[in-house]
Protein backbone atom coordinates (compact mmCIF):
# COMPACT_ATOMS: atom_id res chain seq x y z
CA UNK A 1 0.00 0.00 0.00
CA UNK A 2 1.41 3.56 -0.80
CA UNK A 3 1.36 6.66 0.60
CA UNK A 4 -1.57 7.56 -1.95
CA UNK A 5 -3.92 4.87 -0.48
CA UNK A 6 -3.01 6.28 2.85
CA UNK A 7 -3.50 9.44 2.01
CA UNK A 8 -5.96 12.07 3.46
CA UNK A 9 -8.96 13.38 1.29
CA UNK A 10 -7.07 16.52 0.96
CA UNK A 11 -3.77 14.87 -0.13
CA UNK A 12 -5.68 13.35 -2.75
CA UNK A 13 -7.52 15.52 -3.98
CA UNK A 14 -4.78 17.78 -4.69
CA UNK A 15 -2.44 14.15 -6.43
CA UNK A 16 -5.87 13.95 -8.11
CA UNK A 17 -5.94 17.33 -9.61
CA UNK A 18 -2.70 17.44 -10.86
CA UNK A 19 -2.58 13.79 -12.56
CA UNK A 20 -5.89 14.75 -14.54
CA UNK A 21 -4.01 17.90 -15.94
CA UNK A 22 -0.90 16.29 -16.27
CA UNK A 23 -2.82 13.37 -18.68
CA UNK A 24 -5.03 16.29 -20.43
CA UNK A 25 -1.86 17.77 -21.37
CA UNK A 26 -0.50 14.78 -22.91
CA UNK A 27 1.06 13.08 -20.70
CA UNK A 28 3.76 16.72 -19.44
CA UNK A 29 2.72 17.41 -16.18
CA UNK A 30 2.09 21.14 -16.13
CA UNK A 31 5.31 23.65 -15.04
CA UNK A 32 6.57 26.51 -15.83
CA UNK A 33 10.51 25.20 -16.45
CA UNK A 34 12.40 28.82 -16.18
CA UNK A 35 10.55 30.19 -13.28
CA UNK A 36 11.18 26.56 -11.50
CA UNK A 37 14.43 26.93 -12.01
CA UNK A 38 14.98 30.56 -10.88
CA UNK A 39 13.48 29.81 -7.42
CA UNK A 40 15.10 26.68 -6.86
CA UNK A 41 18.15 27.78 -7.64
CA UNK A 42 17.19 30.49 -4.60
CA UNK A 43 15.80 27.94 -2.11
CA UNK A 44 18.48 25.76 -2.46
CA UNK A 45 20.84 28.72 -0.99
CA UNK A 46 19.53 28.17 2.06
CA UNK A 47 16.51 25.56 2.65
CA UNK A 48 16.33 27.56 6.52
CA UNK A 49 15.01 30.75 4.50
CA UNK A 50 11.99 32.71 5.79
CA UNK A 51 11.90 34.24 2.47
CA UNK A 52 12.22 31.30 0.02
CA UNK A 53 10.02 30.69 -2.63
CA UNK A 54 9.62 27.08 -2.77
CA UNK A 55 10.50 23.99 -0.94
CA UNK A 56 13.79 23.14 -2.50
CA UNK A 57 13.85 20.41 -5.34
CA UNK A 58 16.94 17.56 -4.92
CA UNK A 59 15.40 14.44 -7.11
CA UNK A 60 17.18 15.77 -10.30
CA UNK A 61 18.34 12.54 -12.20
CA UNK A 62 21.89 11.77 -12.59
CA UNK A 63 24.14 9.32 -15.68
CA UNK A 64 22.33 6.48 -13.58
CA UNK A 65 18.94 6.95 -15.51
CA UNK A 66 20.07 7.33 -19.38
CA UNK A 67 19.24 3.50 -20.20
CA UNK A 68 15.90 3.37 -19.46
CA UNK A 69 15.31 6.44 -20.77
CA UNK A 70 17.14 5.81 -24.31
CA UNK A 71 15.96 2.43 -23.78
CA UNK A 72 19.32 0.47 -24.34
CA UNK A 73 20.39 -1.80 -22.28
CA UNK A 74 22.17 -1.17 -18.68
CA UNK A 75 25.77 -1.50 -18.67
CA UNK A 76 27.59 0.68 -16.03
CA UNK A 77 30.90 -1.18 -16.72
CA UNK A 78 31.35 0.36 -19.91
CA UNK A 79 30.01 3.92 -18.89
CA UNK A 80 32.42 4.08 -16.14
CA UNK A 81 35.09 2.97 -18.48
CA UNK A 82 34.45 3.99 -21.75
CA UNK A 83 34.45 7.72 -21.97
CA UNK A 84 33.24 9.01 -25.39
CA UNK A 85 30.87 6.62 -25.55
CA UNK A 86 29.40 8.07 -21.75
CA UNK A 87 29.62 10.94 -23.31
CA UNK A 88 27.59 10.21 -26.28
CA UNK A 89 24.74 8.91 -24.06
CA UNK A 90 24.74 11.78 -21.81
CA UNK A 91 24.54 14.48 -24.87
CA UNK A 92 21.47 12.10 -26.35
CA UNK A 93 19.96 12.18 -22.87
CA UNK A 94 20.39 15.58 -22.62
CA UNK A 95 18.68 16.17 -25.58
CA UNK A 96 15.50 14.62 -24.29
CA UNK A 97 16.01 16.50 -20.52
CA UNK A 98 16.05 19.83 -22.14
CA UNK A 99 13.10 19.18 -24.00
CA UNK A 100 11.29 18.32 -20.58
CA UNK A 101 12.11 19.43 -17.48
CA UNK A 102 14.20 22.53 -18.63
CA UNK A 103 17.68 21.72 -18.27
CA UNK A 104 20.52 19.66 -19.98
CA UNK A 105 21.26 17.56 -16.54
CA UNK A 106 24.46 15.75 -17.71
CA UNK A 107 28.29 16.22 -17.92
CA UNK A 108 29.01 16.61 -21.53
CA UNK A 109 32.81 17.63 -21.58
CA UNK A 110 35.71 14.96 -21.72
CA UNK A 111 37.85 14.93 -18.67
CA UNK A 112 41.35 16.66 -19.56
CA UNK A 113 44.21 13.97 -18.51
CA UNK A 114 46.60 16.08 -18.41
CA UNK A 115 44.86 17.72 -15.40
CA UNK A 116 44.41 15.02 -13.06
CA UNK A 117 45.95 13.58 -10.05
CA UNK A 118 48.24 10.50 -9.88
CA UNK A 119 46.12 8.45 -7.59
CA UNK A 120 46.74 8.22 -3.62
CA UNK A 121 45.92 5.09 -2.33
CA UNK A 122 42.27 4.73 -0.50
CA UNK A 123 41.55 3.86 3.37
CA UNK A 124 40.67 0.69 2.35
CA UNK A 125 44.72 0.08 0.61
CA UNK A 126 45.46 0.74 4.14
CA UNK A 127 43.64 -2.03 5.43
CA UNK A 128 44.85 -4.42 2.76
CA UNK A 129 41.13 -4.53 1.20
CA UNK A 130 40.64 -4.52 -2.86
CA UNK A 131 37.67 -2.96 -4.53
CA UNK A 132 36.24 -5.34 -7.32
CA UNK A 133 33.83 -5.09 -9.86
CA UNK A 134 30.76 -7.86 -9.58
CA UNK A 135 27.93 -8.43 -11.60
CA UNK A 136 28.45 -8.06 -15.21
CA UNK A 137 28.01 -4.60 -17.31
CA UNK A 138 24.96 -3.93 -15.17
CA UNK A 139 27.16 -4.25 -11.68
CA UNK A 140 29.54 -2.33 -9.75
CA UNK A 141 32.49 -2.05 -7.25
CA UNK A 142 32.82 -3.97 -3.78
CA UNK A 143 34.81 -3.86 -1.26
CA UNK A 144 35.79 -7.23 -0.77
CA UNK A 145 36.32 -8.77 2.75
CA UNK A 146 39.77 -9.25 3.91
CA UNK A 147 39.72 -11.32 7.11
CA UNK A 148 37.99 -13.79 8.62
CA UNK A 149 38.41 -14.52 12.20
CA UNK A 150 39.24 -12.00 15.23
CA UNK A 151 43.12 -13.40 15.28
CA UNK A 152 43.44 -12.37 11.61
CA UNK A 153 41.74 -9.03 12.39
CA UNK A 154 43.79 -8.10 15.37
CA UNK A 155 46.73 -8.99 13.05
CA UNK A 156 45.37 -6.87 10.17
CA UNK A 157 45.25 -3.73 12.94
CA UNK A 158 49.16 -5.14 14.55
CA UNK A 159 50.20 -4.39 10.46
CA UNK A 160 48.02 -0.80 9.82
CA UNK A 161 49.51 0.52 12.90
CA UNK A 162 52.86 0.11 11.71
CA UNK A 163 51.39 1.39 8.09
CA UNK A 164 50.55 4.17 9.69
CA UNK A 165 54.18 5.50 11.36
CA UNK A 166 55.32 5.59 7.73
CA UNK A 167 51.94 6.45 5.80
CA UNK A 168 53.09 9.23 3.73
CA UNK A 169 55.19 6.89 1.92
CA UNK A 170 52.62 3.68 1.89
CA UNK A 171 49.79 6.58 -0.22
CA UNK A 172 51.62 8.38 -2.64
CA UNK A 173 52.72 6.79 -5.77
CA UNK A 174 56.69 7.22 -7.28
CA UNK A 175 55.73 10.18 -9.65
CA UNK A 176 54.30 12.57 -6.71
CA UNK A 177 56.53 15.27 -6.38
CA UNK A 178 56.97 15.53 -9.86
CA UNK A 179 52.94 15.78 -10.74
CA UNK A 180 52.78 18.14 -7.65
CA UNK A 181 55.16 20.76 -8.99
CA UNK A 182 52.79 20.28 -12.90
CA UNK A 183 49.94 20.46 -11.41
CA UNK A 184 50.45 23.27 -9.24
CA UNK A 185 51.72 25.29 -11.45
CA UNK A 186 48.40 24.88 -13.94
CA UNK A 187 46.52 25.93 -11.11
CA UNK A 188 44.89 22.57 -10.21
CA UNK A 189 44.17 22.27 -6.26
CA UNK A 190 45.20 19.24 -4.89
CA UNK A 191 43.12 16.61 -3.43
CA UNK A 192 41.98 16.30 0.01
CA UNK A 193 39.88 14.09 1.92
CA UNK A 194 36.72 14.93 3.43
CA UNK A 195 34.45 11.99 2.79
CA UNK A 196 34.52 8.88 3.57
CA UNK A 197 32.40 5.57 3.21
CA UNK A 198 31.13 5.63 7.10
CA UNK A 199 33.18 3.70 10.12
CA UNK A 200 30.12 0.74 10.26
CA UNK A 201 29.96 -0.02 6.46
CA UNK A 202 33.75 -0.23 6.00
CA UNK A 203 34.38 -2.25 9.12
CA UNK A 204 31.71 -4.67 8.08
CA UNK A 205 33.35 -4.79 4.72
CA UNK A 206 36.95 -5.22 6.35
CA UNK A 207 35.73 -8.37 8.48
CA UNK A 208 31.95 -9.20 7.36
CA UNK A 209 28.80 -7.91 8.75
CA UNK A 210 27.95 -11.31 11.27
CA UNK A 211 31.39 -11.36 12.47
CA UNK A 212 31.84 -7.55 13.03
CA UNK A 213 28.10 -7.82 15.04
CA UNK A 214 29.25 -11.03 16.98
CA UNK A 215 32.47 -9.45 18.09
CA UNK A 216 31.02 -6.55 19.99
CA UNK A 217 29.55 -9.64 22.46
CA UNK A 218 32.21 -12.05 21.62
CA UNK A 219 35.80 -10.03 22.38
CA UNK A 220 34.63 -5.90 22.92
CA UNK A 221 38.64 -4.99 23.53
CA UNK A 222 39.33 -5.80 19.97
CA UNK A 223 36.16 -4.20 18.33
CA UNK A 224 36.88 -0.94 20.10
CA UNK A 225 40.48 -1.28 18.99
CA UNK A 226 38.89 -1.79 15.44
CA UNK A 227 36.98 1.30 15.98
CA UNK A 228 40.24 3.45 17.31
CA UNK A 229 42.87 2.04 14.59
CA UNK A 230 40.35 3.13 12.01
CA UNK A 231 39.71 6.54 13.37
CA UNK A 232 43.42 7.11 13.40
CA UNK A 233 43.88 5.84 9.89
CA UNK A 234 40.89 8.52 8.57
CA UNK A 235 42.64 11.10 10.93
CA UNK A 236 46.50 10.75 9.36
CA UNK A 237 45.49 10.26 5.42
CA UNK A 238 43.60 13.85 5.62
CA UNK A 239 46.59 15.29 7.58
CA UNK A 240 48.62 13.72 4.83
CA UNK A 241 46.89 14.95 2.07
CA UNK A 242 45.74 18.51 3.55
CA UNK A 243 50.34 18.69 4.33
CA UNK A 244 50.38 18.17 0.40
CA UNK A 245 47.67 20.76 -0.52
CA UNK A 246 49.95 23.54 2.05
CA UNK A 247 47.31 23.54 4.49
CA UNK A 248 48.54 23.64 8.59
CA UNK A 249 45.66 22.75 10.86
CA UNK A 250 44.40 26.16 11.34
CA UNK A 251 43.53 27.05 7.85
CA UNK A 252 42.29 23.42 6.57
CA UNK A 253 39.46 23.51 4.55
CA UNK A 254 36.75 22.22 6.86
CA UNK A 255 33.91 19.71 6.82
CA UNK A 256 32.60 16.24 6.67
CA UNK A 257 30.65 13.55 5.09
CA UNK A 258 29.72 10.20 5.68
CA UNK A 259 27.81 7.33 3.83
CA UNK A 260 26.99 4.84 5.92
CA UNK A 261 24.84 2.27 5.02
CA UNK A 262 25.57 -0.46 7.39
CA UNK A 263 24.71 1.35 10.83
CA UNK A 264 21.46 0.19 10.74
CA UNK A 265 22.55 -3.23 11.32
CA UNK A 266 24.18 -2.06 14.88
CA UNK A 267 22.58 -1.36 18.28
CA UNK A 268 22.71 2.14 19.70
CA UNK A 269 25.63 0.18 22.11
CA UNK A 270 27.45 -0.86 18.97
CA UNK A 271 26.93 2.17 17.80
CA UNK A 272 28.65 4.01 20.60
CA UNK A 273 31.42 1.96 20.83
CA UNK A 274 32.16 1.73 17.65
CA UNK A 275 31.07 4.78 15.78
CA UNK A 276 30.94 7.55 18.02
CA UNK A 277 34.17 7.72 19.07
CA UNK A 278 35.17 8.08 15.38
CA UNK A 279 32.39 10.66 14.84
CA UNK A 280 33.33 12.60 17.70
CA UNK A 281 37.41 12.80 16.61
CA UNK A 282 36.43 13.83 12.52
CA UNK A 283 34.35 16.47 13.55
CA UNK A 284 36.08 17.15 16.62
CA UNK A 285 39.63 18.23 13.84
CA UNK A 286 37.20 19.04 10.43
CA UNK A 287 33.94 19.92 11.45
CA UNK A 288 33.96 21.76 15.42
CA UNK A 289 32.10 24.65 14.04
CA UNK A 290 28.16 25.21 13.76
CA UNK A 291 28.82 26.25 10.19
CA UNK A 292 30.77 23.12 9.33
CA UNK A 293 29.05 20.68 7.18
CA UNK A 294 28.72 17.71 8.84
CA UNK A 295 26.91 15.26 6.81
CA UNK A 296 25.13 11.69 6.72
CA UNK A 297 24.42 9.62 3.87
CA UNK A 298 22.55 6.34 5.28
CA UNK A 299 19.15 5.14 3.55
CA UNK A 300 18.59 2.84 5.94
CA UNK A 301 16.30 2.11 8.38
CA UNK A 302 18.16 3.50 11.42
CA UNK A 303 15.97 5.70 13.68
CA UNK A 304 17.39 3.79 16.53
CA UNK A 305 20.64 5.89 16.06
CA UNK A 306 19.09 9.06 15.66
CA UNK A 307 19.70 10.63 19.48
CA UNK A 308 23.35 9.85 18.71
CA UNK A 309 23.21 11.43 15.58
CA UNK A 310 21.44 14.25 17.34
CA UNK A 311 24.42 14.69 19.57
CA UNK A 312 26.88 15.07 16.60
CA UNK A 313 24.14 18.17 15.31
CA UNK A 314 24.47 17.04 12.33
CA UNK A 315 23.96 19.87 9.77
CA UNK A 316 22.79 17.35 6.46
CA UNK A 317 21.17 14.33 6.10
CA UNK A 318 20.08 11.92 3.42
CA UNK A 319 18.34 8.82 5.43
CA UNK A 320 16.13 5.72 4.52
CA UNK A 321 12.79 5.95 3.46
CA UNK A 322 11.24 4.49 6.61
CA UNK A 323 11.99 8.07 8.69
CA UNK A 324 9.77 10.43 8.45
CA UNK A 325 10.76 14.21 8.01
CA UNK A 326 9.37 14.86 11.51
CA UNK A 327 11.35 12.05 13.36
CA UNK A 328 14.81 13.50 11.82
CA UNK A 329 13.70 16.83 12.98
CA UNK A 330 13.25 16.12 16.15
CA UNK A 331 16.69 14.91 17.12
CA UNK A 332 18.14 17.02 14.23
CA UNK A 333 17.10 20.91 14.08
CA UNK A 334 19.94 21.99 12.29
CA UNK A 335 19.91 19.50 9.68
CA UNK A 336 18.48 20.00 5.98
CA UNK A 337 16.97 17.12 5.17
CA UNK A 338 17.39 15.56 2.08
CA UNK A 339 14.59 13.10 1.23
CA UNK A 340 12.35 11.39 2.18
CA UNK A 341 11.04 10.23 -1.38
CA UNK A 342 11.47 5.93 -1.42
CA UNK A 343 13.43 5.71 -4.96
CA UNK A 344 11.40 2.85 -6.00
CA UNK A 345 8.78 5.38 -5.64
CA UNK A 346 10.72 7.38 -8.49
CA UNK A 347 12.17 4.37 -10.22
CA UNK A 348 8.59 2.60 -10.57
CA UNK A 349 7.26 6.01 -11.84
CA UNK A 350 4.27 5.55 -9.54
CA UNK A 351 2.92 9.24 -10.21
CA UNK A 352 -0.03 8.96 -7.71
CA UNK A 353 2.80 7.65 -5.09
CA UNK A 354 5.17 10.48 -5.88
CA UNK A 355 3.00 13.86 -5.57
CA UNK A 356 1.24 11.76 -2.06
CA UNK A 357 4.77 11.53 -0.74
CA UNK A 358 5.83 15.31 -2.06
CA UNK A 359 2.72 16.35 -0.06
CA UNK A 360 3.79 14.14 3.14
CA UNK A 361 7.19 15.40 3.57
CA UNK A 362 6.83 19.30 2.60
CA UNK A 363 3.84 19.01 4.90
CA UNK A 364 5.91 18.22 7.62
CA UNK A 365 8.33 20.62 6.34
CA UNK A 366 6.34 23.53 6.33
CA UNK A 367 7.18 25.21 9.47
CA UNK A 368 10.84 24.40 10.16
CA UNK A 369 11.61 24.19 6.63
CA UNK A 370 15.01 22.94 5.97
CA UNK A 371 13.74 19.97 3.39
CA UNK A 372 15.14 19.49 -0.02
CA UNK A 373 12.96 16.79 -1.36
CA UNK A 374 15.01 14.64 -3.00
CA UNK A 375 15.15 10.58 -2.46
CA UNK A 376 15.93 8.73 0.63
CA UNK A 377 18.64 7.22 -0.82
CA UNK A 378 19.92 6.63 -4.38
CA UNK A 379 18.48 8.08 -7.66
CA UNK A 380 17.70 4.80 -9.69
CA UNK A 381 18.02 3.29 -13.32
CA UNK A 382 14.27 3.23 -14.12
CA UNK A 383 13.41 6.88 -13.11
CA UNK A 384 11.94 9.21 -16.17
CA UNK A 385 12.48 12.44 -17.03
CA UNK A 386 8.68 12.51 -17.44
CA UNK A 387 8.40 11.48 -13.47
CA UNK A 388 11.00 14.26 -12.22
CA UNK A 389 8.82 16.84 -14.29
CA UNK A 390 5.87 15.67 -12.28
CA UNK A 391 7.51 16.59 -9.04
CA UNK A 392 8.60 19.83 -10.16
CA UNK A 393 4.96 20.70 -10.92
CA UNK A 394 4.28 19.59 -7.56
CA UNK A 395 6.44 21.69 -6.17
CA UNK A 396 5.39 24.81 -8.18
CA UNK A 397 1.95 23.86 -7.82
CA UNK A 398 1.85 22.50 -3.62
CA UNK A 399 5.48 23.35 -2.56
CA UNK A 400 5.15 27.33 -2.29
CA UNK A 401 5.55 28.71 0.67
CA UNK A 402 4.22 32.22 -0.01
CA UNK A 403 0.64 30.03 -0.91
CA UNK A 404 1.53 27.07 1.34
Amino acid sequence: MGAYDLADADTRRKVDHLLDDMRRAGGMAPVDTEQFWRDNEIAGKDPFGKNIPQCPFGAILTHECVFAELGIEENYYRQEQDAAWALDLNRRYNDRAEAIVGRRLLNEKPRDPTRVWPSVKQLHDIFEATNEWEGGPAGSWWLKQCVQTPYELACLLDRVEKRLERLREFLLPENWEEEKQRLCSLGVPPPLYRGQRGPCTFGCSIFGAENLLLLYYDDEGLFRRFSDVLGRAILERARILDEEAGYTPDIAPRGWSWADDNCCLFTPEMYEAFAMPIHRAIFGRYASAPEDRRFQHSDSAMAHLLPQLGELDLNGVNFGPTLRVSEIRRYLPHAVIHGQLAPFTYSRNEEANMVAEFLRDFGMARESRGLIFATAGSINNGTRLTSMRLLMAAVQRYGRFDTA
